[in-house]
């Protein structure tokens, strides 16, 4: 199978009139994990949105391709229905929808009219990967992340990671308020779809997360790009050392922006 890529150049975008990237560099392929850290505020949740195509995000200027074609001219089921996924930080509940007809609706999105994922076929992987991520099966039939807790959110998005094996997957913070029990499964969902089809971008500020999926890019955004890339140690070098060492290196005073749920 051939390489996906995702590149990102000098990507600018705006909020309410208010810039919070500032000419973001990033390029993801497929078979590589990378993850990116950052202070509060800097752009990371931003980047995310941006990539999906959230309305509220205003691309300035800059370009954002995957395999050569213009993703900011799709729309964002294009997107997705072209391999990109997002595992959102804070999943949308949706009544009315159930988790499995959610899941089948998407799968048969990506797969062309008559070669729709026949139902048993779609029962069985589903009940596998349930216990897999160890979600209790009536979740399948309850409406989409409705009373949901948090951890059961996060893994109905690592669920639907398993679905729809797409090209580029974009973590947006999938370990924020896990306990550590909850973090070890999600991790270990993700770990089960690591191969070389798989691309993943990684947007965490803890260490935690990455002891248990090792990147293998670790970026620093601050002031709305990316400052600074290593490997693993990086992020355990933040994780014991914090950001001031970055800002003292590169003569930065303030990284903080206006980006909402950063």
């Amino acid at each position: 199978m051939s390489s996906t890529v995702l590149e990102i150049k000098n990507l600018h975008v705006s909020i309410e009139d208010k810039e919070i990237l500032k000419g973001v560099n990033l390029t993801v392929k497929s078979g590589e994990f990378h993850a990116i850290m950052g202070p509060n505020g800097t752009g990371k949740s931003t980047l995310a949105s941006a990539i999906m195509g959230h309305p509220n995000y205003e691309v300035t200027e800059g370009t954002i391709t995957l395999d050569g074609e213009d993703v900011l001219e799709m729309e964002v089921d294009e997107r997705a229905r072209a391999g990109l996924f997002l595992a959102m930080q804070y999943p949308s509940e949706i009544s009315g929808v159930t988790t499995s007809d959610f899941l089948r609706s998407a799968i048969n999105a990506k797969r062309e009219e008559g070669d729709e994922i026949p139902l048993m076929n779609f029962i069985k992987k589903l009940d596998r990967d349930l216990e897999y991520l160890d979600i209790d099966k009536n979740m399948a039939t309850r409406y989409l992340n409705v009373g949901f807790s948090g951890g059961e959110k996060k893994r109905n998005e690592i669920l639907q990671l398993l679905q729809l094996h797409p090209d580029i997957a974009i973590l947006d913070e999938i370990d924020s308020g896990l306990d550590i029990d909850a973090l070890k499964v999600v991790s270990k969902g993700i770990n089960q779809m690591r191969s070389e089809n798989l691309g993943c971008l990684i947007i965490t500020h803890y260490q935690r997360l990455l002891n248990y999926i090792t990147p293998d890019f670790v970026h620093v955004m601050m002031q709305g790009r990316v400052v600074k890339s290593g490997g693993p140690e990086l992020a355990k070098r933040l994780e014991a050392e914090g950001y001031e060492w970055v800002k003292e290196e590169l003569g930065i005073e303030d990284e903080e922006t206006t980006e909402q749920n950063a």
